[in-house]
């Protein structure tokens, strides 16, 4: 393979997260956030969005999962944003792909338990990852901006509810490693007064961060309680291109 050198600096081809991590603690107001987004399809595996009104879908397994991305697919891919709320719930839903990966294998073809987590070794968090990685990369192909939705690690937070200590998104070892560093942001979500605020701020205590120059180190407020009616804006996390 042949490749001619770049000698000027090329421009940059995105503004906007391709994949963005957003996790909180619970009921902070994730998705009555994502509610606000336009054309912005939840696909609630939690059944967490009984109270909101959204563009929203409840999955209950990886089948109805695939299932989905298919008729997603079928549509031509109609919309701008999909939510997988929650990250942490698709990593439970994944089991099956798991443990048809190891039957594939040799060791595993006699196999005829219901997880894997109990291999010897942790061998089985091998496969987990596999089929976890296997599924968001299909359903990053099913719109232009993901958001995965994840619950908060660590409980501990100071007196005014902002900061977590030492928090991380609740994913197993690997697997959380590897989706933070392949995500283009990772969002803290928090409430302060009448305001749902998502933070990029990095710092030792809070895992936190963007690629995108317009995020780094930003906070933002995405949605307010303003005279009795929440007013919700995300122009400042996805800017027009």
């Amino acid at each position: 393979m042949s490749f001619v050198l770049p000698t000027s600096k090329i421009k940059a081809e995105r503004m906007n997260p391709k994949r963005i991590v957003i996790y909180s603690k619970p009921k902070t107001g994730k998705t009555t956030a994502y509610a606000g987004l336009e054309n912005n399809l939840i696909i609630d595996l939690e059944n967490g969005s009984d109270f909101v009104e959204a563009l929203k879908i409840k999955v209950n397994s990886l089948q109805e999962l695939l299932d989905l991305g298919k008729a997603i697919r079928a549509a031509n891919n109609p919309y701008d944003y999909i939510t997988i709320d929650t990250v942490t719930a698709l990593e439970d839903m994944i089991m099956p792909l798991a443990i048809k990966l190891y039957r594939e294998t040799p060791m595993g073809k006699n196999f005829d338990g219901d997880t894997v987590v109990t291999l010897p070794n942790g061998a089985g968090y091998l496969y987990i990852r596999q089929a976890f990685f296997q599924v968001l990369d299909f359903i990053d192909k099913l719109a232009p901006t993901i958001i995965l939705s994840g619950h908060i690690k660590d409980k501990v937070v100071d007196d005014k509810g902002e900061m977590v200590m030492a928090a991380n998104i609740d994913l197993t070892g690997k697997i959380k490693s590897l989706i933070c560093a392949q995500a283009d942001a990772i969002g803290y979500m928090y409430r302060k007064g009448t305001k749902t605020i998502l933070s990029f701020k990095t710092n030792e205590e809070v895992t936190c961060g963007a690629r995108p120059e317009h995020l780094r180190n930003e906070e933002i407020v995405i949605s307010e309680m303003i005279d009795g009616t929440l007013k919700t804006d995300w122009s400042k996390v996805f800017v027009n291109n």
